[in-house]
């Protein structure tokens, strides 16, 4: 297991890069580093591992390889939780063992509370796991996968804006607000509208 393939994969801000071990068909292994650490960290590891698995491990953004979030984005948590639903849908896994160290382990823990039918095994290298007080844990699951998976749907159809008539803009945007008024949804619309060709 001592060669690796680069990968890449694209995601709004640029790519996702990661290097991957092992045969392309066998059981999928996701690795995940810790804070401010990059895929090689599992350089060593690798080779000592099982070798019927394929194993992938990526750079969070703003690390290794991988590009940063645009300057005055912060990097919290849960964008690295959706770095790896990203990179998980990218390879098209439905099922997979994820392994993570420190930070990245508590980015597995979080992952594998959101997306239980996903991960089938969870490995933590020196990790505190991932904590909730019981009493939020429902609430939290809930909006925070539902935050998720609506981003990457709207980032998956990216269709082209529709151009619409400025009346059928201006309809809409009071359908959308009902304490606007028509005026008051004219003056929003001048500096909230650009004109195309097509309308």
């Amino acid at each position: 297991l001592g060669m690796f393939t680069e990968l890449k994969f694209p995601v709004p801000w640029g790519h996702i890069a990661a290097k991957a071990w092992g045969p392309l068909e066998g059981h999928p292994v996701l690795c995940l580093h810790g804070w401010l650490d990059n895929a090689n960290t599992f350089d060593k590891l690798i080779p000592l591992l099982p070798r019927g698995c394929y194993y992938v491990a990526m750079d969070f953004s703003g690390h290794g390889l991988s590009s940063h979030r645009p300057a005055g984005c912060p990097y919290h948590f849960l964008d690295y939780v959706t770095d790896v639903r990203r990179v998980a849908a990218a390879l098209q896994w439905r099922r997979f063992t994820l392994m993570g160290h420190s930070m990245g382990a508590a980015v597995a823990g979080m992952f594998c509370f959101l997306y239980p039918e996903m991960v089938d095994k969870l490995i933590l290298l020196e990790s505190l796991g991932f904590l909730l007080a019981p009493e939020d844990t429902e609430a939290w699951l809930k909006s925070k996968r539902r935050v998720i998976d609506r981003l990457l749907s709207l980032e998956a159809k990216q269709q082209t804006p529709k151009a619409r008539s400025p009346e059928a803009a201006l309809q809409r945007l009071l359908e959308a607000n009902s304490h606007l008024t028509a005026e008051g949804g004219a003056i929003l619309l001048q500096r909230g509208a650009t004109e195309t060709p097509a309308g």
